[in-house]
């Protein structure tokens, strides 16, 4: 269950924390998820380390630009979508009111990534895979199995991700506000809300969402291994989440509930 050797198009297919200390980073999310980690040099000393559950790519941690970090940009989980070319995506974004943060470079031989940003400011990696899938695991304890959009106006948000790539949006109803659910074709993808009132001053952002077997158990240890938890663990129909920050400030996700295999 969850392993996978390809990603859609239009499939959120990977994940990687970016910060300013990967030694602390690690031992947070060692204890958190019990990953292994494996460090590969990838040029002028620097280190993109693989989280690994039974030797799974799940996804990665590398120390944060220092360009980032001179403009303010806070430690935090980049989100990746698999796209056939990722050059002519990253043109279509642009013709569609996104802004392009990074031009298509190839990783290695990995594969080639952009970064755009959409209407509304959130930023948003695109990933042509050559070598690596991205996720080869997702969907049980421990690995990613859901990126959500928090944004301060959906209406463009969503008419610039669907004719991105694809995605069919579905207004869920119901609920103590606004979700768009993300399919790809018949399989749910993420999801698309408004920024809170609680969230007053954050920009519009993507958030990874881990998988917990206990949410209550997994944000037990949060505080205990320097992170902080945002918002106790809330119910849902789907099951039972908690966003949560590691020491560094990144933010991310845990949730307990109903997988997609």
């Amino acid at each position: 269950m969850g392993e996978r050797t390809s990603h859609p198009p239009g499939t959120f297919s990977w994940v990687d924390l970016a910060t300013t200390a990967p030694a602390g980073a690690k031992s947070f999310y060692g204890g958190m998820f019990s990953w292994e980690f494996d460090d590969l040099p990838v040029g002028d000393g620097n280190v993109y380390t693989m989280c690994r559950l039974d030797g799974k790519a799940v996804c990665a941690i590398a120390q944060q630009q220092e360009q980032e970090g001179s403009r303010g940009i806070p430690p935090h989980w980049n989100n990746y979508v698999t796209v056939d070319d990722v050059d002519s995506s990253t043109a279509k974004a642009r013709d569609l009111g996104g802004n392009v943060v990074a031009e298509p470079f190839d990783v290695l031989d990995a594969g080639r990534m952009s970064v755009i940003a959409d209407p509304t400011g959130a930023v948003l990696c695109m990933w042509e895979s050559r070598e690596s899938i991205g996720a080869e695991l997702v969907n049980v304890p421990g690995a990613l199995t859901w990126n959500e959009l928090a944004t301060t106006d959906i209406g463009p948000a969503k008419e610039f991700y669907g004719q991105l790539f694809g995605w069919t949006l579905e207004d869920m109803e119901g609920g103590p506000m606004t979700y768009s659910m993300i399919r790809v074709g018949d399989r749910s993808n993420g999801g698309i809300r408004p920024l809170s009132e609680m969230e007053a001053g954050v920009p519009p952002n993507w958030t990874p969402y881990f998988a917990a077997e206990s949410v209550d158990d997994t944000v037990s240890r949060v505080g205990e291994l320097g992170g902080r938890v945002l918002m106790e663990p809330v119910t849902v129909p789907a099951g039972r989440f908690a966003p949560v920050a590691d020491p560094q400030g990144a933010v991310f996700a845990v949730f307990e509930g109903d997988f997609d295999d």
